[in-house]
């Protein structure tokens, strides 16, 4: 799945991931404000999962010169 991710062309754009992750962090937040017992865990595990694949793993692109 996560060669999918560096690989797919619509991820390429940052403002893309930036968005993607963000909309996990609100989700997360919402769900945390209101003490969802079983939601928190699924939304901070999909929020880290994002942060580390769109933000921290992603690829950077070539240098252009």
């Amino acid at each position: 799945m996560l060669k999918d991710i560096r690989t797919n062309p619509f991820y390429r754009p940052l403002w893309r991931r930036i968005v993607i992750v963000a909309s996990t962090v609100i989700w997360l937040a919402l769900e945390g404000w209101r003490g969802d017992g079983m939601w928190t865990p699924i939304a901070a595990a999909l929020c880290g999962f994002s942060v580390w694949a769109f933000l921290v793993t992603y690829p950077k692109p070539p240098a252009q010169d």
